[in-house]
């Protein structure tokens, strides 16, 4: 699942998902990084809906609170995955490793853990993730009595991490217009003709 549906205040609101990045919306960078890695995608959006569904993949909103983070769209996309596992990545990292899925899943088999989350080295990377659908039932639980940390969900659960700090370049995310600009310079892709 990509998770598309935040509100991006420090980005002026825009929806980052289809921010152009190097000629493109950055979903599409994002689409071509995991769609090789999966039986099937879903995208969480609470807005431009259609925009999203155009790319052939089902579109999903949050199922509980406003623009309640992260949480809320994995909960959603475990109430109707088809699978026992859901990826979870977001709109704004263009450079996941193509062996993402394959490193999150050996991680959670070999420690018998739910949930395996990425680790660039130095801290969790909380939302580029894999859960097993298990997991709707306490997630739904934990928002629904008012939770939103997604550290402190985590900790909740036999979670094990990933390393994946030979990849520092697939947290690269967009925040700020600022961090757009550096990742314009590290995404290939068409350039604007030089002046």
């Amino acid at each position: 699942m990509i998770l598309a549906g935040g509100q991006a205040r420090r980005m002026g609101g825009l929806d980052k998902g289809l921010v152009p990045l190097a000629g493109r919306p950055m979903v599409e960078h994002v689409l071509d990084r995991i769609r090789p890695q999966v039986d099937e995608v879903l995208i969480s959006a609470n807005r431009n809906q259609d925009v999203y569904a155009g790319y052939g993949h089902r579109v999903i909103a949050d199922v509980v609170g406003d623009y309640s983070g992260p949480l809320a769209g994995m909960l959603s996309a475990l109430l109707v995955v088809k699978h026992a596992w859901l990826a979870v990545v977001p709109c704004d990292s263009p450079l996941l490793p193509n062996d993402l899925v394959e490193r999150l899943l050996a991680s959670v088999v070999a420690e018998s853990a739910e949930l395996a989350v990425a680790h660039d080295g130095e801290r969790l990377q909380p939302v580029v993730a894999l859960l097993h659908r298990s997991l709707s039932v306490p997630l739904r639980a934990f928002l629904e009595g008012g939770g939103r940390k997604i550290d402190r969900w985590y900790r909740q659960h036999r979670m094990v991490t990933t390393d994946l700090s030979d990849h520092p370049e697939a947290f690269a995310n967009v925040n700020t217009p600022e961090d757009l600009a550096v990742l314009e310079r590290q995404v290939p892709g068409p350039r604007p003709p030089a002046d």
